[in-house]
């Protein structure tokens, strides 16, 4: 999906339902799309931030600048509102740094995902994880936080990272859905923490559920949730047995098959592609249907 045309609402608080309004990130890029999705939960007095974004003074040695007044303008838009939970889907660099700017401003603690700081060396410079994150609360699959007007609960979605959680609207039948699942395009699946197996497994979770609407961090609201998930479940399948194919042929590496899977990606993408078929090509090594030697890929055990 292309991104729409400018100017984007960067900054300005919108409202997509009685109890939830969004504020964009300025980061836009090949993989945060428009920027990354801020979303602000409750119409009263107190209210919960979901994954309040990049940082504006850089984690790690990052340049985080386009994070820059991302944090002023989520407190602009809670006005004279109380932040009571500040809550992270996962611990990407684009989605969980601001929540210690956010928490020095008001005081609110930091809940949700667990802390994680792992070397993945993909190719999302967007994405590297945020050794920084320190969460007052871990929430485990199925538990709640909530305010004077809304109730939100942990879904535990491992897949894109290990420790990735969708969060459940539980008045209005949303689903905050991280990266997770985006409308504008699928999730990278980067090992070593990244799983095609989890992630798959966390697809069909959310397909077994009766959300009515998904809010992901990056893209349009998502309407249609589980005919999505359908669509997204069989393109995963259809890229596993077009590796299998493949390999059927002879011998392969990862770059060889990535030039056959995605024909006119943009070069940017290359990268994050081959993470994606390496991924699959794990899933399958360990169901013992092919094998790896060197950097070549094979059919067996």
């Amino acid at each position: 999906m292309n991104a729409p045309p400018q100017p984007w609402p960067t900054g300005l608080s919108e409202q997509c339902e009685p109890l939830v309004r969004r504020v964009l990130a300025p980061n836009p890029s090949p993989y945060t799309y428009t920027g990354t999705q801020t979303y602000i939960v409750g119409a009263g007095a107190e209210v919960a931030v979901i994954d309040p974004g990049p940082a504006g003074t850089g984690v790690e040695g990052h340049a985080d600048t386009e994070g820059a007044g991302h944090v002023e303008a989520i407190l602009a838009a809670v006005g004279t509102a109380r932040i009571t939970a500040i809550l992270c889907t996962h611990t990407h660099r684009d989605h969980s740094p601001a929540s210690r700017a956010l928490k020095a401003a008001t005081g609110a603690p930091i809940v949700g995902c667990a802390a994680l700081a792992l070397d993945d060396d993909g190719p999302r410079a967007d994405a590297a994880f945020d050794p920084d994150y320190a969460p007052d609360r871990v929430l485990a699959d199925g538990e709640r936080v909530s305010g004077p007007d809304w109730t939100i609960a942990a879904v535990a979605t491992p897949g894109h990272t290990s420790n990735h959680l969708c969060y459940s609207l539980v008045e209005s039948g949303a689903l905050f859905t991280g990266d997770h699942i985006m409308a504008w395009s699928t999730s990278v699946v980067s090992p070593p923490d990244g799983d095609m197996s989890a992630y798959m497994a966390s697809l069909q979770k959310l397909y077994d559920r009766e959300d009515r609407i998904y809010y992901p961090a990056h893209g349009p609201a998502v309407e249609k949730p589980r005919q999505l998930v359908r669509g997204m479940l069989g393109h995963r399948r259809q890229r596993e047995a077009q590796i299998l194919r493949l390999l059927g042929e002879g011998p392969q590496t990862i770059p060889a098959m990535v030039a056959v899977m995605y024909k006119g990606l943009d070069p940017r993408l290359t990268g994050a592609a081959g993470r994606s078929v390496l991924a699959h090509l794990l899933d399958l090594q360990n169901q013992q249907r092919v094998r790896v030697e060197s950097e070549t890929w094979n059919l067996g055990a």
